[in-house]
């Protein structure tokens, strides 16, 4: 059995990722800790233990899900006592030290580990990932946008000047558990809002990894505590019907996910929330919009936006299964974290 500490165990994806690992085959949970002065139990789990990073070389496997300032020097200590390391926070994912302290408002705290980690998109980075000893797990918003978008940019299909256009919207979870005005039931409930147009900070982390600077990034807050559903509005090159363009980005898409266990593109509909909370899938959409093809993806913001997509990378890293101890695989697993 591999061993796996968790930091950040009382928020909202450190207690599903607490709850994941409680029941892996392969991966034991020794230990959930938290900063905190006072815990709670995370879902059936025994009560938390302080943060202690002494204990960090009892693991195989560190999980960091702390708010971003606090994740890099515990990742730091954690590596240094010889555990791998799966960062849920923001402090690993943008590879520019300057850039995080403009996006975040603080200096980094480590910046002599970004060239060492490895963007945790699972289906882009599995092979990085096999033996990888530092992760930066995606952000949810990311994930959504990433996933449909990336194999699009790669095939050449977008008109190359047009912007990108990405409108999300995110259960109030992604937020985290602390609650704020914003959050607050009476302000969510039977409401529906856009919010930090622009100045999102996860829409640096998707220019970078999309490598483009002409993202259009607007987040909406919906009135549910889970889920993701994106709507990219993407313009395809001149000179075909949009609905012949449709077919040939569904095509790509198909062609990219065939046989991912967790990536679906779907033949007909769109994706909806209920298709996919509690799950770690993702699924994709391609329709026809007037000059436009509209791009649909739907994943639960706590899984594979956060514990879910942390765990898949965490078995690939460890030389796991990757679709060990993970909800919703489409099918029998394929890919094992052991190298060729």
């Amino acid at each position: 059995m591999k061993r796996a500490i968790v930091v950040g165990s009382s928020g909202y994806a450190g207690r599903e990722l607490c709850g994941l690992l409680a029941a892996h085959p392969e991966i034991e949970l020794w230990a959930c800790m938290t900063s905190r002065s006072t815990s709670q139990p995370a879902r059936s789990l025994d009560a938390q233990s302080p943060l202690n990073p002494e204990r960090f070389g009892e693991a195989d496997v560190v999980f960091l899900c702390t708010p971003h300032g606090k994740a890099a020097t515990l990742a730091r200590a954690a590596l240094d006592a010889g555990s791998a390391v799966v960062d849920l926070s923001a402090d690993l994912r943008l590879r520019d030290a300057q850039q995080y302290a403009e996006v975040y408002g603080l200096p980094h705290p480590a910046p002599e580990l970004l060239d060492q980690v490895v963007y945790g998109l699972t289906e882009r980075a599995r092979i990085q990932l096999q033996g990888a000893r530092a992760v930066a797990n995606p952000g949810c918003y990311p994930t959504s946008v990433l996933l449909p978008v990336q194999p699009l940019l790669d095939a050449g299909l977008l008109a190359p000047q047009a912007p990108i256009v990405a409108d999300a919207k995110s259960g109030v979870s992604g937020a985290g558990k602390a609650p704020t005005e914003v959050t607050h039931f009476g302000n969510v409930h039977e409401n529906f809002r856009a919010y930090q147009i622009g100045t999102h900070r996860h829409a640096p982390e998707i220019a970078q990894e999309a490598g483009i600077d002409r993202l259009v990034f607007v987040p909406h807050l919906l009135p549910c505590l889970r889920g993701i559903l994106t709507t990219l509005y993407l313009t395809p090159h001149p000179g075909q019907a949009s609905e012949e363009r449709a077919v040939e980005f569904r095509s790509c898409l198909l062609e990219a996910y065939a046989g991912e266990p967790f990536v679906q593109v779907l033949g007909e509909g769109t994706p909806e929330l209920k298709d996919v909370l509690h799950t770690n899938r993702c699924h994709i959409a391609v329709h026809a919009a007037g000059p436009l093809v509209v791009v649909t993806s739907a994943l639960d913001n706590l899984l594979k936006g956060a514990a879910g997509q942390a765990l898949q990378n965490a078995n690939l890293m460890l030389g796991l299964p990757e679709t060990l101890g993970l909800p919703g695989a489409l099918h029998k697993p394929t890919h094992t974290g052991v190298l060729a």
